[in-house]
């Protein structure tokens, strides 16, 4: 059913309800008509009674709705977190009669949102006025609105604010002591109306009610009217209005503000036969509004209840409360028209390593992960700008911005927030967040076009808190990507990767200590296409769990040909990606090349890198790995060591045989600070009997003072560049014989071996 088809379908019962209710007053002014006769003391005391009355309990109501709310003031700081706070306020508005209750902060900001923007017209509190005690003030829709300070010295510049709509103040001042003949409305002392009746008419054409030249006394009332509420006394009078009616005019201070409570009534509205037109009209106007209120509380509550369902589920995220990517579209769609070009971009945040999160957690720690993410964004959005979670782990942002630089800034505050180290998580460890961004050139396109395009640019940044934008470039490199990645099961079939092998060279005599096994991709079409063009891709997609088995295998076929020829024997260390990982039994394969090949324990050794040990479940996975990989013969080292935020740790939980510690300590080898890090970690490795490697050496002066600072082997241009395997054989056979104190390779291994077990 269209929207317009549910409207249709509202008003035809309403229309009949109302069609009701004209005749059933239609009965009651005929039947009212034979109210003829009045006594105008009786009425006028009546009058002044009731409304007398009337006023006490308005003023009353109004008053006990300040010191309710003062006391729901008290209780704000104390609730522990805002979905408490939010059902806190739903729970007492409801209690108290109010319409909505928020708290609003001197930033604009309310819980629940939107408050300020529905009632107050965006402005916070500070922009609101409100003062520093309890008070009532009307809005210009005549709703009441009540605020009261939140004192707290934790929560400074908070005010609790109510509102009471005009139709439900009309329902609190509405007489029902005349018979449906009275009007009641709030004024202030100028005569200003604060609250309406359902009728505003006589009020606001006041002068017409009275008789022109025939009747001076009701100019002089009202004067008389005038006077008194400037002087803030009660009073009440009598007067013939201009169509001939008698009627009566009530003024009672409401002693709240400067405000009055003004009553209009017939002066015929008692007589001497009334008792039996009185309770007929009472059992008319009783049965009329109990008929219709029934009706229209039944029509209006299942129109709610479908209507807020169908938002909910058309345009509302579950999880967070907020948009979805269909409100997303939606609210973009709404700010096309105003949307210059160039000005305006889409960015697509995707949390890498969200499925671990929920394994390793639980759901519910990850969906209040999400939700803090949710809040946390749409808090750092400005006007006209647009957040919504889509997918799972996934969220969209429209940003008024056009500049690059601009819009990686305020990403990169939105990711640093996401990752406070306050933040209510049991999740420590910072999160990574890509970003990609489509700036909006043509804001008429299709939004489905734009998300794509920011998603293709989020997926090509790949494992950093980054963000890409898309532009021709990014298109040429996802051309390429692809191209690679169909071309990758072929170049594995035919053997197009090679693998190089780099010497890792003892200090102390040059001795040759290991190697590790690199790959090359030289593609008959492409040429030689670089690490770093494909390693990333590859571990994008999972292709390099294929490719590392491709390379362990092609190590294994090399170590089974030397030992078939006699050559010596030299460790060899084979890289594995964290991918494997997902797989709990990612070594049975690797045991079965080591046993077809008939490859010797302590052989070959697994590379890890440091990003692998990300968090706790996945350290205990690994930890585990570690030793099943010496129970199965392969030793064990951590590359990159020192680049992560946790390496001492690792070195006390994991038992691996060496560390390798990364390249960009020693680019300034002589800064001293640097220095003293580097002699740390080689002398807390030696007392814990692992071996040490120093990747990426090239000069003289690096090998010089890690020789001085007992490093035991070094791998690097200094001695050789990654080589072809026959090229490392010739390496190996035209270097000079040298003596190693320790026992070369084999004493190498084994003391590596030793040291894992």
């Amino acid at each position: 059913m269209r929207p317009i088809d549910h409207i249709i379908f509202y008003k035809k019962p309403i229309l009949l309800v109302s069609m009701i209710l004209v005749l059933m007053t239609s009965l009651m002014l005929w039947n009212a008509s034979d109210l003829k006769q009045g006594l105008a003391r009786s009425t006028q005391a009546y009058v002044t009674d009731v409304s007398s009355q009337l006023t006490g309990d308005i003023s009353a109501r109004i008053s006990a709705c300040e010191q309710s709310l003062e006391v729901v003031a008290g209780s704000v700081p104390f609730l522990p977190d805002r979905d408490t706070l939010e059902d806190f306020l739903a729970d007492r508005a409801e209690i108290l009669g109010l319409d909505a209750l928020a708290v609003i902060g001197t930033d604009g900001g309310s819980a629940p949102q939107g408050f300020t923007k529905a009632y107050l017209g965006g402005r916070s509190a500070a922009e609101q006025g409100f003062p520093a005690q309890p008070a009532v003030d009307y809005l210009e829709g005549q709703s009441l609105l009540f605020s009261v300070p939140v004192d707290s010295e934790h929560y400074p510049g908070l005010t609790l604010a109510g509102i009471r709509s005009k139709e439900n103040v009309q329902a609190l001042i509405q007489p029902r002591s005349y018979s449906g003949s009275g009007l009641t409305c709030i004024v202030d002392s100028t005569g200003t109306v604060v609250i309406s009746p359902t009728d505003l008419k006589p009020f606001l054409q006041l002068d017409d009610l009275f008789q022109s030249g025939s009747d001076t006394k009701a100019h002089s009332h009202i004067t008389q009217m005038m006077a008194d509420m400037a002087a803030r006394q009660s009073g009440v009078f009598q007067f013939t209005a201009a169509d001939g009616n008698e009627l009566f005019m009530s003024y009672h201070v409401l002693n709240v503000n400067d405000w009055f409570l003004l009553t209009l009534v017939p002066a015929d509205l008692i007589s001497g036969y009334a008792d039996a037109y009185i309770l007929r009209a009472l059992l008319l106007i009783g049965g009329c509004v109990l008929a219709f209120g029934l009706l229209f509380l039944a029509l209006y509550q299942f129109y709610r209840t479908n209507r807020r369902q169908l938002e909910a589920v058309a345009y509302t995220d579950p999880l967070t409360g907020g948009m979805n990517e269909a409100a997303f579209r939606l609210a973009y769609q709404k700010l096309v028209p105003g949307m210059a070009p160039h000005t305006h971009a889409v960015v697509l945040m995707d949390i890498k390593g969200f499925k671990l999160i929920n394994e390793n957690y639980g759901v519910s720690e990850g969906n209040e992960l999400l939700r803090y993410v949710h809040h946390t964004l749409t808090s750092r959005i400005q006007a006209g700008e647009l957040a919504a979670r889509v997918n799972a782990d996934q969220f969209l942002l429209c940003l008024r911005e056009s500049g690059t630089e601009q819009i990686r800034a305020r990403l990169d505050a939105m990711v640093a927030a996401v990752n406070a180290p306050d933040r209510p998580s049991e999740i420590r460890y910072p999160l990574t967040i890509p970003q990609g961004a489509c700036l909006i050139d043509d804001p008429g396109a299709d939004i489905t076009l734009i998300e794509a395009r920011a998603r293709a640019a989020c997926k090509i940044q790949g494992e950093k808190s980054v963000c890409s934008f898309y532009d021709a470039d990014l298109m040429q490199r996802m051309k390429r990507e692809q191209e690679l990645n169909v071309q990758f099961p072929l170049s594995l079939a035919n053997r197009d990767f090679t693998i190089h092998l780099q010497p890792k060279v003892y200090l102390r005599d040059g001795a040759l200590g290991g190697t590790e096994a690199l790959v090359r991709w030289n593609h008959p079409q492409l040429g030689l296409i670089s690490p770093g063009d494909f390693i990333p891709l590859f571990e994008r997609n999972d292709n390099i769990c294929q490719l590392d088995l491709y390379v362990f295998e092609a190590v294994c076929a090399t170590l089974r040909r030397w030992m078939d020829e006699g050559q010596p024997l030299v460790t060899v260390s084979v890289n594995l990606s964290r991918a494997h990982f997902k797989n709990p039994r990612f070594l049975d394969p690797l045991s079965r090349l080591k046993a077809q090949y008939r490859i010797p324990d302590g052989a070959i050794e697994i590379e890890l890198t440091e990003s692998t040990f990300f968090n706790e479940r996945q350290r205990e996975l690994v930890q585990a790995s570690i030793r099943e990989m010496h129970r199965r013969g392969f030793l064990c080292s951590l590359d990159d060591f020192g680049v992560g935020f946790s390496s001492l740790a690792l070195l006390q939980e994991f038992d691996v045989d060496a560390i390798k510690l990364d390249r960009q300590f020693f680019n300034e080898i002589a800064n001293p600070k640097g220095q003293t890090i580097i002699a740390s970690f080689l002398s807390l490795a030696k007392k814990l009997g692992i071996h040490t490697v120093a990747e990426g050496i090239e000069t003289q002066a690096q090998a010089d003072y890690l020789l001085g600072v007992d490093c035991d082997m070094i791998q690097g241009y200094y001695f050789s560049k990654p080589l072809s395997i026959p090229e490392f054989e010739q390496w190996r056979l035209t270097r000079p014989p040298r003596h190693n104190p320790g026992g070369g390779a084999e004493a190498a291994r084994g003391a590596n071996g030793a040291a894992s077990r």
